[in-house]
């Protein structure tokens, strides 16, 4: 009996629906060369290279003394759903109560309960193309329909309320928006936010909204989708700590909704993960209730550093990039190299980047595109200026 034959009786039909996070599949094969003493320029992880802010893991290391190490409630104590509402009323104008909100272990989880809660299998999902690597895979898990909606890379991937209405059909059951954008920094305008979430408020559908990189929007104009109040039943605000605050491996996210929709999630939530890690929450009230200044501080470094990483491609012939608006990404195209030195699509583009000029990027088709590669500025210029050097090197080599 063949291995197939094998896992077909074995799995699920569901695990066959998704596939490995390419990013994650990066990640590994980048380990495995630093492991054996290769110097990377790596720009494959969406990951902040600050310290998570001292008076955070004060708060976190507070907990542990103090014995603060059991299990909560499911959704998260009282004191951190509220902290996390407090934060976006202040900074949006939503209305959130405390029961209102889900602390979950990171936005993805956020994101995966929310979509288990929702969508049915047929249901139709309305999702911007490119988009972020794990959407695509969690809709399907859920059986939902993903639904693709092209954005155009000469409108620098802006998504539009006239792009989203025309894909509406009568199963479409959510819209799911990332603003700002991983992979391209794209950044949907307020008047474009506004109007989508009208739109869907009118014809019963949910906005789905992954706002990760809120905080990181480079425009001076940041909208939540949380902020029309007069349609929140059907919107879904999804949030993480993880790139505002720089703690990404304390998994630290929430969901911010219709009371219903975050009792089902908090009702998954006690049969899969239960409560996020008691400390983390009390870290969690320290980065949304204290100072804010290290958020504007990562701000203004990202752009320092997206700048430098757009001069620097404007150094090597035959590579374009759109500016992005926000989050710490550029998604540059690269088809004029594909077909050049064996070179059959990005996904192998990225393969030899890492292989021959020990550069870390991720190829495009993770993202819904096959001409483009994904870097994350989030390291410091020194890596910016030599990552820029060695695949200025390297495509010189393929004339």
């Amino acid at each position: 009996m063949s291995a197939t034959a094998v896992a077909t009786k074995v799995f699920a039909d569901r695990i066959g629906r998704i596939e490995v996070s390419a990013t994650m599949a990066i990640t590994a094969a980048a380990l495995k060369l630093k492991s054996e003493g290769v110097d990377l320029a790596d720009f494959g992880a969406g990951e902040p290279h600050f310290a998570t802010p001292r008076h955070i893991k004060d708060a976190a290391i507070e907990a542990i003394e103090k014995n603060f190490t059991r299990y909560t409630n499911v959704a998260g104590i009282p004191e951190v759903r509220k902290a996390i509402v407090d934060r976006h009323a202040c900074d949006f104008g939503s209305n959130y109560a405390p029961d209102e909100c889900v602390f979950t272990t990171g936005g993805k989880l956020a994101l995966f309960n929310v979509i288990q809660v929702l969508v049915d299998h047929g249901d139709e999902v309305i999702l911007p193309v490119p988009y972020w690597v794990s959407f695509k895979d969690i809709i399907q898990y859920a059986g939902g329909k993903v639904v693709y909606v092209e954005s155009d890379e000469r409108e620098n991937f802006r998504v539009t309320a006239k792009m989203i209405e025309a894909a509406i059909t009568p199963r479409t059951k959510a819209i799911v928006l990332n603003s700002p954008s991983n992979p391209s920094g794209a950044v949907v305008s307020p008047e474009d936010l506004e109007a989508i979430v009208r739109l869907a408020h009118k014809n019963n559908i949910f906005v789905l909204l992954d706002e990760c990189y809120v905080y990181l929007n480079f425009t001076g104009n940041i909208v939540s989708g949380g902020s029309f109040t007069d349609c929140k039943e059907h919107v879904v605000v999804l949030g993480s700590l993880s790139k505002t605050y720089a703690m990404t491996g304390w998994r630290a996210g929430y969901a911010l909704g219709p009371k219903p929709i975050i009792a089902a999630m908090s009702k998954l939530q006690s049969q899969s993960t239960s409560n996020t890690a008691s400390m983390v929450q009390r870290a969690s009230i320290a980065a949304v209730s204290g100072s804010q200044e290290c958020v504007a501080e990562f701000r203004a470094d990202y752009i320092k550093l997206r700048d430098q990483i757009l001069a620097g491609f404007q150094t090597i012939p035959g590579l374009t990039c759109t500016v992005p608006q926000g989050a710490f990404y550029v998604y540059p195209n690269v088809k004029n190299f594909i077909g050049k030195g064996g070179i059959k699509s990005a996904s192998d583009l990225a393969a030899k980047l890492l292989d021959e000029a020990h550069v870390v990027v991720v190829p495009g088709e993770a993202f819904g595109t096959t001409e483009h590669i994904r870097l994350s500025y989030a390291v410091s210029g020194d890596v910016v200026d030599e990552g820029v050097r060695r695949m200025r090197e390297y495509f010189a080599k393929l004339g």
